[in-house]
């Protein structure tokens, strides 16, 4: 049985914690916060602390906190011959500042307390400085996860931005597209089963392959008509990304 030790208590940590704790090959010894209120749902589940030298002896320490306090966090760790890792999918291995062998565990999703997430789907990006620890880790992340992969860190940062892309851009649209909706007194939820085809058809098609739209098919009509309806923000937003999809596909503005 692997044992486990996660530090944080916010999103990513929350979801971690309720996968290792209703699975059977885990034991998840402790979870620490610096912040007891944001734990304490814990404490008839697994030992919680706020205290770094009240840690528990585990094989596993996984960093679970925000980018900018990784560094710090970890240098406050001694453990010669245990496995310390983050989450991040933007920071190095390297800045895990700990006296112990170090790697990287990096569910790739977006995480909020109020999502029912399906952990078993989500991809595992894992990296660890040798092959020993690896081989530890990656019998981890199997254990909650279908989807593992090797990624370096190098690898990750590009994945990583390419996730603000699928992700966090993609969403600010749909932010967009609502703005336009509600404006309109239209319901957003129209939108939601194209919504979900798009979605779906990447399944089986690249993006490339699934493009569709007036900027494709170089309907200049269209385009225009759609602008005069848009604030100037939406335009700028709107004729950056026209213009991207018609470059894409051979066309010039």
């Amino acid at each position: 049985m692997i044992k486990v030790v996660i530090l944080g208590g916010g999103n990513v940590a929350y979801h971690l914690t309720k996968q290792l704790l209703n699975n059977n090959s885990v034991k998840l010894v402790q979870v620490y916060n610096r912040n007891l209120k944001n734990i304490e749902y814990l404490k008839n589940e697994t030992s919680i602390t706020t205290k770094i030298t009240e840690l528990k002896d585990a094989d596993i320490y996984i960093i679970a906190v925000s980018d900018n306090a990784i560094s710090e966090l970890s240098s406050k760790l001694n453990f010669r011959d245990k496995l310390v890792v983050h989450t991040s999918g933007s920071t190095d291995l390297n800045e895990l500042k700990s006296n112990s062998n170090k790697g990287v565990l990096y569910p790739l999703q977006s995480f909020s307390k109020e999502s029912n997430l399906n952990f078993l789907e989500i991809p595992i990006c894992i990296e660890t400085e040798n092959a020993k620890d690896f081989v530890l880790l990656e019998k981890l992340a199997k254990l909650i996860s279908n989807n593992c992969y090797k990624i370096n860190s190098e690898q990750r940062k590009y994945l990583h931005v390419a996730a603000v892309f699928v992700n966090n851009f993609v969403n600010h649209l749909y932010h967009l597209g609502n703005e336009i909706c509600e404006e309109n007194r239209i319901p957003f939820k129209i939108l939601q089963p194209l919504i979900k085809e798009t979605a779906n058809k990447l399944v089986e098609l690249s993006p490339y392959e699934a493009q569709t739209g007036p900027a494709k098919r170089n309907d200049s009509k269209t385009i225009e008509k759609h602008k005069t309806l848009l604030t100037t923000k939406q335009q700028e937003i709107y004729t950056l990304l026209t213009k991207s999809i018609y470059e894409t596909y051979g066309e010039k503005l």
